[in-house]
């Protein structure tokens, strides 16, 4: 065989045999690409992503599109063909599986968890959205979650109310850690609470909730912060709203829509259109009062709103410099901080002086 033709020969085997292992090799990456974008003005699936009844709504026209980001699976095993495909190309993001999936994360706990987030995000949603509007909402502090196998385990239930700890009544969830934490481990702390059981029946029957005492040994944190007592809860807060509002959306996840719901919220219940008829598209988690916070993918939500012909992208100040680094052509980033920014904004955005807009920029 000529030297030349055994050169070529070899090098074509070593060439398959390289593309065999980067199909064959699985390398710990996942991906990251624009997902789906949804009016909270629009329908969804053929019903209003918005539904209100008790109070007076007005029509809504334009966009105020949620965002989201399609993500690989917790058991997908990316080749190393598929990373370099990904790095190269525009629309999609590699990032290290751990980043998506912390700790071993399985695909049903990730789920579980964004479903948890997703719900948390609406109900904050609603809660800035009518703070916005002065329309009063009652607020309690909950059980967020119970711990497996802590203290706390069989004695507390996700959705019992803490109306004091030792006798100290509560009035945020940041009360409970604030009064559980003064004492030493291996202490009794006194939860006064009504069991979420009771709590609806009160609601339901329109009556006083009857409260009980529950005593639970403290033990020491075992995370990587100050040793402290823990019962081994998280809390939060649980609402009451005057009327109805229903966030009719399926498969989501995570809190980043909570700033286009409040938002869509705000809309149907005032007159007149928020947007002026402009495509208009965001994302942020939202707080009760209205703070809007940094959420993942940014890059992947704006290529994926301004595919479907978004103008303005309502982004949380934290993401801007991200965002800026490769805005999609036609599309102009806005920076906010709050509910109010948003809404400043889209009055702009309304009366065409787009000049006043606060901008993104990049870093």
């Amino acid at each position: 065989m000529p030297r030349r033709t055994a050169t070529m020969l070899a090098s074509t085997l070593m060439l398959i045999a390289l593309l065999c292992a980067g199909v064959f090799i699985p390398v710990p990456y996942a991906e990251m690409s624009p997902g789906p974008t949804v009016n909270t003005l629009g329908e969804h699936d053929g019903e209003p992503v918005l539904q209100i009844s008790g109070r007076k709504t007005y029509p809504a026209d334009g966009h105020l599109n949620m965002t989201t980001v399609r993500v690989t699976s917790a058991d997908y095993r990316m080749n190393l063909v598929e990373a370099v495909y990904g790095w190269l190309a525009h629309d999609n993001k590699i990032v290290p599986h751990e980043t998506l999936y912390p700790n071993g994360k399985t695909e049903e706990e990730s789920t579980q968890e964004n479903a948890e987030e997703f719900t948390r995000s609406q109900e904050s949603a609603k809660v800035a959205a009518l703070k916005e509007l002065g329309v009063p909402v009652k607020s309690w502090v909950v059980v967020s979650t119970v711990v497996k196998g802590s203290p706390a385990e069989g004695k507390l239930h996700a959705g019992d109310v803490i109306r004091a700890v030792d006798g100290k009544t509560v009035k945020e969830p940041a009360d409970v850690a604030d009064l559980v934490t003064r004492h030493e481990p291996g202490e009794k702390a006194v939860f006064t609470i009504v069991p979420a059981k009771e709590q609806a029946a009160a609601q339901k029957e329109k009556r006083p909730a009857r409260t009980e005492n529950v005593t639970i040994t403290t033990r020491t944190s075992d995370d990587a912060g100050e040793k402290r007592a823990i019962v081994g809860i998280s809390a939060g807060t649980d609402h009451t709203f005057p009327f109805t509002i229903d966030i009719k959306l399926a498969d989501v996840g995570g809190p980043s829509a909570g700033l286009m719901f409040a938002l869509g919220i705000y809309d149907k219940l005032t007159p007149g259109s928020l947007t002026g008829g402009a495509f208009v598209a965001g994302t942020g988690t939202i707080d009760d009062n209205g703070k809007v916070g940094p959420i993942g993918g940014i890059e992947m939500k704006t290529v994926g709103a301004r595919a479907k012909g978004a103008e303005y992208f309502l982004t949380p100040a934290d993401n801007c410099a991200a965002a800026a680094k490769d805005t999609p052509d036609g599309l102009t980033l806005v920076k906010v901080n709050t509910l109010d920014d948003a809404l400043d904004a889209l009055e702009d955005i309304r009366s065409g002086d787009t000049d006043a807009l606060p901008s993104c920029k990049a870093s």
